[in-house]
């Protein structure tokens, strides 16, 4: 994959997830997706990753915004950072109850392209950073 394509392929990705269109960001990801979540355990395949967008949507409601996209010489690999800009709308498991907090956060993510997708996305934040936005709102 040219550098080009896979910046696209990325900037794509972002997009649809800042429009919540999680059919397009599923349209970008391979059927055997390595999806390595922040604190969390790896999710295989494409079930498990709509599984988990499915979840983040109902907890939070977040967008990405400050997006630099790299790409490797060879297109194979990428990362982006940016600012999250979040809410914490419904309570997840083993964090503190929502009450609708704000918070914004750096992070980063990850690419393995392969074959025109995304074959691995691992996505890291400061945990720490956050429980004390959500804890201090």
């Amino acid at each position: 994959m040219t550098q080009d394509r896979a910046r696209a392929l990325i900037a794509s990705y972002f997009r649809a997830f800042n429009a919540g269109d999680t059919e397009a960001m599923m349209a970008l990801v391979s059927d055997d997706l390595a999806h390595h979540v922040n604190e969390g355990q790896i999710r295989h395949g494409r079930a498990a990753f709509a599984e988990f967008n499915a979840h983040m949507a109902r907890c939070y409601r977040e967008r990405l915004e400050d997006m630099t996209i790299f790409v490797s010489e060879d297109g194979a690999r990428a990362a982006a950072e940016f600012t999250v800009h979040g809410t914490y709308l419904a309570t997840d498991s083993g964090l503190p109850a929502a009450r609708g907090q704000s918070y914004v956060l750096p992070a980063g993510s990850f690419f393995t392209l392969r074959d025109g997708q995304i074959a691995r996305i691992t996505t890291y934040y400061n945990l720490a950073d956050w429980l004390a936005q959500v804890n201090a709102a």
